[in-house]
């Protein structure tokens, strides 16, 4: 993978809000190298001099000095690990972050596309090596840097033809060998990666259906579908291991022969005197320095790929611009009235689910959306808020273009109300809470006296504080649609949406949430989506939609007066088919 001089300044833009404790690692890491520098200084002298000419008390303070350089490098190496992985891990959370609020502005259209599992492996796993990256790399660097400047220096004084030959040859012969590898290595991880996106896909959608699993009795093709993934992203981390492994060896085989190779001619210079016994061991010693910026830097390649492809994915992420730009203009005390305007809209590209659609919704009237399934009204809900953008005509809300609107404002005017309750693992509190975090307990407990649950909550022994599990599995779903409702109550919009809130439910608590929805809908412009064509014949107006668009629209005695209407067909087979249900339950009793 390429990875371009934008790509590595933005990755470095993320130091700078903790410069400071940047620089202090780097000082660290600066002067840990330094004194790594001194022993062999101090091992020429005490061998050449020291001990020749019977200097105790000399040998005694080296001694001691080198002892209290170590524990001054100890507490140094403390500091850089601790506090070097804050500012990795600081760093780490920044991109979280980012990443985090860049999703939230993305529109629904983005995660129709994109696996919730893999957008979870790309916010924490790929996150957590660049963490690794953002502390070692620069101290890596930094560290091989000095220890290689000085080491050179040191050497070359004490035998430049030697020293020369190693710096010239031996070294680039392993940085040749390192930038050959890391291509092979870029690519194997970046099939890691992929392949534990994949997996973390495949295991938290089969996590979250594992009611359904069990219930067809499908956990041995569950157990079959995880197997061949896990066997596919063992494969892929078998692949770049065995491309790390042979870097590894490499190095490591190139290192050993450089050991070899100063030991043999270093030998042979101090046969023919021209360095000394001292200096030979001093030699050896700076050359083993030497060895650990080159581990260093095999380390660091291995973290750069590592760390990079994970940067990559995470600016892969924050590259997709939203589809829908946010307006200028705030809306403030909606008044409910919305108006569609030759509107046409289609998913990817696919053929139009609705057609050059055009309608009027008065202000505070209650207005109810049915047809056959596919005629686009959910599709059509999701208009108003913003949570798709049309392609064809405008949607108005108060005379004025949707897009023209904050999203904050125009979504914060709209309530929406669905079949499909979703419920925040945690307390019934935090969830009703979720309409209006600011609101009191006072208002909280109207909110579910209002939703007709309130009854219920005082009824648990942990009241309003009940844990209610993971999407609120603890409760029925007549349960979850009131606190849905409630939370609703507290948002208190001036624009309602009832996108068949009471199809999936039993009759009896159909009747209790009706009655809440009559109550939430008051004063308020109301769109109902209804399956049950019963529950909508008050409304003040029913709109029937299909595949071509608004095809009636009136009152329930209006639209079932006309004979051969789309209405009075869906009506009487719906009416029909409950009474044969009815028959049918009383025969079974």
């Amino acid at each position: 993978m390429n990875y371009d001089k934008d790509m590595l300044k933005r990755f470095i833009s993320y130091y700078r809000p903790h410069k400071r404790l940047f620089y202090l690692d780097l000082l660290a890491a600066f002067l840990m190298a330094a004194i790594e520098l001194c022993y062999p200084v101090f091992t020429t002298r005490v061998i050449d001099e020291y001990i020749p000419n019977g200097m105790l008390s000399a040998i005694l303070v080296t001694v001691a000095i080198l002892l209290g350089l170590y524990v001054i490098m100890a507490g140094l190496n403390y500091f850089v690990n601790y506090w070097g992985h804050v500012v990795g891990v600081r760093m780490e959370a920044d991109m979280r972050d980012d990443m985090f609020k860049h999703l939230q502005k993305q529109p629904f259209s983005f995660f129709d596309a994109h696996r919730t599992g893999k957008l979870m492996s790309r916010i924490i796993n790929d996150l957590n090596e660049v963490s690794e990256l953002a502390h070692h790399g620069p101290e890596d660097i930094f560290i091989s840097f000095v220890m290689f400047a000085g080491a050179f220096v040191i050497l070359v004084r004490q035998e430049w033809h030697l020293a020369v030959g190693i710096f010239a040859f031996a070294i680039p012969a392993m940085i040749w060998f390192s930038v050959t590898q890391r291509k092979k290595m870029s690519l194997a991880f970046k099939g890691v990666r992929e392949e534990t996106a994949d997996i973390n896909a495949q295991i938290e959608n089969s996590l979250a259906g594992i009611r359904v699993a069990k219930s067809y009795t499908n956990e041995a093709h569950e157990i079959e579908k995880f197997i061949q993934g896990n066997r596919r992203f063992r494969g892929s981390k078998n692949h770049a291991y065995k491309e790390m492994s042979f870097f590894a060896t490499g190095m490591g085989f190139l290192i050993s022969m450089l050991n070899v190779i100063v030991l043999g001619a270093g030998g042979y210079l101090t046969y023919r005197g021209t360095i000394t016994v001292g200096e030979l061991t001093g030699f050896l010693l700076y050359i083993n320095l030497v060895m650990q910026p080159i581990r260093r830097l095999t380390n660091f390649t291995q973290q750069f790929e590592q760390g990079m492809n994970g940067f990559a994915r995470f600016e892969e992420i924050m590259r997709v611009e939203p589809d829908i730009v946010d307006g200028k203009r705030v809306l403030e005390k909606a008044r409910g009235e919305i108006e569609m305007k030759h509107v046409s809209f289609d998913y990817n590209d696919k053929e139009k689910v609705i057609r050059d659609l055009s309608l009027v919704i008065p202000k505070g009237r209650t207005v109810a959306l049915v047809g056959p399934s596919g005629g686009g009204k959910t599709t059509l809900c999701h208009l108003i808020p913003r949570f798709y953008d049309v392609d064809e005509g405008e949607v108005l809300v108060d005379g004025i273009n949707v897009k023209d609107y904050t999203l904050n404002s125009l979504r914060t005017a709209i309530g929406l109300v669905q079949q499909e309750v979703f419920l925040f693992t945690g307390t019934i509190k935090d969830n009703i809470l979720y309409g209006r975090p600011s609101a009191t307990d006072a208002d909280m407990k109207t909110a579910a006296e209002n939703a007709h649950i309130a009854e219920f909550i005082d009824g648990l022994a942990d009241g309003y504080d009940t844990w209610i599990g993971e999407k609120g599995v603890r409760l029925s779903g007549g349960q979850k649609q009131r606190l849905s409702i409630a939370r609703m109550f507290l948002k208190n919009p001036p624009i309602l949406i009832l996108d068949e809130a009471t199809s999936s439910l039993d009759n009896e608590s159909e009747k209790i949430i009706q009655k809440s929805l009559v109550q939430l809908s008051k004063g308020r412009t109301t769109l109902v989506i209804a399956h049950r064509l019963s529950t909508i014949r008050n409304a003040d107006m029913i709109i029937v939609l299909s595949d071509q668009g608004v095809e009636e629209q009136g009152t329930h005695e209006e639209l079932y007066a006309k004979a051969d209407g789309l209405y009075k067909r869906l009506y009487d087979a719906q009416f029909s088919l409950e009474s044969n249900r009815g028959i049918q339950g009383e025969l079974n009793e």
